[in-house]
């Protein structure tokens, strides 16, 4: 595989669409910058990729907190390189009737979901502007436009994803970095299958690839080329 000229740095990166998203850059000649909470996990990760040739470097971080955000991002600096595309992936769903959902529940869902956007984000940025590019990718949901029952966390959050987007989108774009949210429906992960008030065909719904070469695409536009917003949708649902 010839020597990437870009790199991707992806939160969330070892389950679900994070995984399928590292893997998917990967092959499409990306070097990939790994960042989840566990350890072994990005290791695991790192050296998959790097058996089929892909250049991948690992950071174990809790994205919502501010010191190890920016400790990963130093991180993979120093192995990689400046990021050309951020993919804020990581993300929890807790699906809950509202007077069963606990303070710390939100809070956890706000800083997973919210907070590590902003981290992240406020970490790569400054070197995009300089170099006059790059692509901040923003994994939102359908739950970011309507609601579900249970959903008052994840969808509160999910809205935030969406209006964060939007209004850095609008103030980046003159600095020819673009700013892409992906609102998918359900997909086939972990995150959909622990909900007992969630209920899905699993062969029916998205798998975490589909959502994957979405994002690729995405981003392979040409650069004059902004897809601000895109809703991913089961065919046959």
């Amino acid at each position: 595989m010839p020597s990437p000229e870009k790199i991707a740095y992806i939160t969330g990166a070892t389950q679900g669409i994070g995984r399928a998203t590292a893997l998917a850059l990967g092959r499409a000649g990306y070097a990939v910058g790994l960042v989840a909470r566990t350890e072994s996990d990005v290791e695991d990760l790192a050296n998959e990729l790097s058996r089929e040739g892909i250049e991948a470097a690992g950071a174990a971080a809790d994205v919502g907190n501010p010191d190890q955000a920016q400790r990963a991002v130093d991180e993979l600096t120093r192995e990689l390189g400046d990021a050309d595309v951020l993919v804020n992936n990581a993300g929890v769903l807790i699906a809950k009737p509202f007077e069963q959902l606990t303070l710390e529940e939100w809070d956890v869902t706000m800083g997973t979901n919210v907070r590590s956007l902003f981290l992240m984000t406020r970490a790569v940025l400054p070197a995009m502007r300089r170099r006059k590019r790059g692509a901040i990718v923003n994994v939102a949901s359908l739950a970011g436009r309507n609601g579900f029952v249970g959903g008052t966390a994840y969808t509160a959050s999910k809205h935030a994803v969406l209006g964060f987007s939007r209004s850095l989108m609008l103030e980046t774009r003159k600095e020819n970095i673009r700013v892409i949210a992906i609102c998918p429906g359900s997909v086939d992960t972990g995150l959909i299958r622990d909900q007992s008030m969630l209920k899905s065909d699993p062969l029916r719904i998205l798998k975490p690839a589909d959502v994957a070469e979405t994002i690729v695409h995405a981003i392979n536009l040409p650069e004059r080329a902004l897809v601000s917003e895109l809703d991913i949708r089961p065919t046959n649902p």
